[in-house]
């Protein structure tokens, strides 16, 4: 069974699609989504999609570097007329018929793996930096009625001990001369492009800060701490943790996300920044690991982690957002962390 053809995963859609949200700015429009096949890409491309048989007619562009996995998982997608795949890599230039209109351009892609942080942080940095100009270039080019540029709670740094929870304005350490540092800092420099070419080109931007987000759109090549979790949790085996399990962070159901991402593009005011997390939703790694144990009946076990995960592993003890500024837009989270867990090991129990 594919995602897409779940039902509980079908009921999320069908939540984020029935949602009371201004709809009408993407009627008979055009959105370009780069990590199309992404947990949180693939998602909002379903809603859309979704959406598309109620008669919201918005075309959809995109963006992946494998036709062949974007086939895999977007099947359905592919005869619709309302559907175009892009094959592209964000470090490059995007080439496209210059007198083509893209209204809303979602830069989604980047990579967010430890794994990928300690053995390729060149292209985390490049990705991050090159990546987001190129889409903003394009976005000028075709003169797009609105980019968002998806963003990290890790930006905020370590928390200097003076809040309990960061909001948008908040900025902690980091240690800029770490390998481990080409992630957060990429995604900072990636705001700050934001912010230039709203100065300079005049472009519509908003700034969705996600944080750690799971859910049944999991990529098996995902090396989070919670995703491995996850996959433990799938497979029936003991949850493995790689530390005294102390961080205490905000996580996010993937269908929570991607409401909030929506309400940030669709009311979001012109380059500001929004916390897209939940209370209900803020956890210890320890907890965590506690909570899909117990729910699959098998035991939380203790073990060092080798060097390059190490390096890997954001070095973050406390990392709660504040979602005050996107409750304020009328936006709320469905699922709990429990409740999310659980629903994501149901419906990725029956993925093939």
């Amino acid at each position: 069974m594919k995602v897409y053809e779940n039902p509980q995963y079908q009921e999320d859609v069908k939540y984020v699609a029935n949602l009371d949200l201004p709809w009408d700015k993407l009627k008979n429009k055009s959105i370009m989504i780069s990590g199309a096949t992404g947990l949180i890409g693939s998602m909002l491309i379903d809603v859309i999609m979704m959406k598309n048989l109620k008669g919201l007619n918005c075309i959809v562009y995109a963006l992946g570097r494998s036709k062949t996995k974007m086939f895999n998982r977007f099947e359905y997608c592919f005869d619709n007329s309302y559907f175009n795949f892009i094959e592209y890599d964000v470090n490059k230039k995007l080439e496209m018929n210059s007198n083509l209109k893209i209204d809303y351009i979602l830069h989604l892609a980047s990579n967010t793996h430890p794994m990928q942080y300690a053995t390729d942080p060149i292209g985390t940095i490049t990705t991050n930096i090159i990546g987001v100009q190129n889409l903003l270039d394009f976005a000028v080019e075709h003169k797009a009625t609105r980019f968002a540029f998806a963003s990290s709670n890790e930006i905020y740094g370590e928390n200097r001990g003076d809040v309990e929870k960061f909001d948008e304005k908040y900025c902690g350490y980091i240690d800029c001369n770490t390998t481990r540092a080409g992630y957060p800092e990429s995604k900072r420099c990636g705001e700050a492009l934001c912010q230039a070419y709203i100065a300079q080109k005049g472009l519509d931007i908003v700034i969705p800060r996600l944080t750690r987000t799971y859910g049944p759109t999991l990529l098996k090549t995902d090396t989070k701490a919670l995703s491995q979790f996850i996959h433990k949790g799938v497979a029936a085996e003991d949850i493995v943790l790689k530390s005294e399990g102390n961080q205490y962070y905000s996580y996010l159901y993937v269908m929570d996300s991607v409401s909030g991402l929506l309400t940030v593009l669709l009311k979001g005011k012109c380059g500001e920044a929004y916390n897209i997390a939940d209370e209900a939703s803020d956890v210890t790694l320890k907890d965590l690991a506690t909570i899909i144990a117990n729910y699959v009946d098998k035991n939380v076990i203790f073990e060092l982690p080798d060097v390059v995960e190490s390096a890997g592993y954001s070095k973050a003890t406390k990392a709660r957002l504040d979602s005050a500024k996107l409750n304020k837009l009328e936006w709320k989270a469905r699922y709990d962390i429990n409740t999310g867990l659980r629903r994501t090991i149901d419906i990725l129990k029956l993925i093939d």
